[in-house]
């Protein structure tokens, strides 16, 4: 179910077993992909798990009790992105900002009974502050909730090894989701002004702060190395992965940690 689409009684009759909150950013992705890529990533992923989850027999049940179904929230789409301000249209918050506004807007869930919430994360520069949210929005006195972080390029095996920025990974779950969005005619001008690695490292210190410092074009990757097939198999992995995170929140007694 997704919460912008549905009516305030469709939420109070649904048995709901755990949100997905997609967080994403709005910046720069290179000449060829949207500003809004980390964000439609993160949606893309968070509506295959559901679906996914719902589809499941209802008899898959935890202590005898028949599973309920998956909410996804409305996207958060902007982020921790001051690394890429060199880039026209990049649009970013300060952490503190980050956390607060995330972790409040989880947090006016569990006043309506959804009380297990993953937050769904496209962007890399989200994912320490969204560790620090999951534990705060758990530790919360006021609610019952519970929560984790889960970063869909974390979870696909070994194609994580190949993210880079706007490039293999970024590129092809785009192709398989939202084709009409990626400028394809400048792929290879994409590839050709990008930065074959993140950052500039010495001694295991990355010395650049800003994307700019290291990419021309915003590229880290070659994006010709993503197509539509394997953005069908990177959104089937992380939306496997997260459906298995899933079924261990919704089943997660609250007090072993959360």
């Amino acid at each position: 179910m997704r919460l912008a689409d549905a009516t305030w009684t469709d939420v109070r009759d649904a048995d709901v077993d755990v949100a997905f909150l997609p967080v994403g950013s709005t910046e720069q992705h290179g000449p060829h992909a949207p500003l809004g890529t980390d964000t439609l990533n993160a949606v893309a992923v968070a509506e295959a798990a559901a679906a996914a989850y719902d589809a499941e027999p209802r008899a898959g049940v935890a202590d005898g009790v028949p599973r309920g179904e998956a909410l996804v929230g409305p996207p958060i789409p902007v982020g921790v992105a001051e690394e890429h301000r060199a880039f026209d249209g990049t649009m970013w918050v300060s952490p503190d900002a980050f956390r607060a506004y995330v972790r409040e807007a989880a947090a006016s869930l569990p006043a309506h009974g959804v009380d297990r919430v993953v937050f769904v994360n496209g962007h890399g520069g989200n994912v320490e502050a969204l560790a620090e949210v999951a534990r705060r929005f758990s530790r919360d006195p006021a609610h019952d909730g519970y929560s984790v972080a889960f970063t869909w390029f974390e979870a696909v095996g070994e194609h994580a090894g190949d993210m880079g920025h706007a490039g293999p990974l970024e590129t092809a779950l785009l192709r398989a989701t939202t084709p009409d969005l990626v400028r394809e005619g400048r792929i290879e001008d994409a590839r050709d002004g990008g930065a074959e690695r993140w950052g500039e490292w010495v001694s295991g210190v990355n010395l650049a702060h800003d994307s700019e410092e290291f990419t021309d074009n915003g590229v880290v990757g070659d994006p010709t190395a993503g197509d539509a097939d394997r953005g069908r198999e990177l959104l089937d992995r992380a939306s496997d992965a997260l459906v298995e995170l899933a079924r261990a929140v919704a089943d997660r007694e609250v007090g072993d940690g959360g």
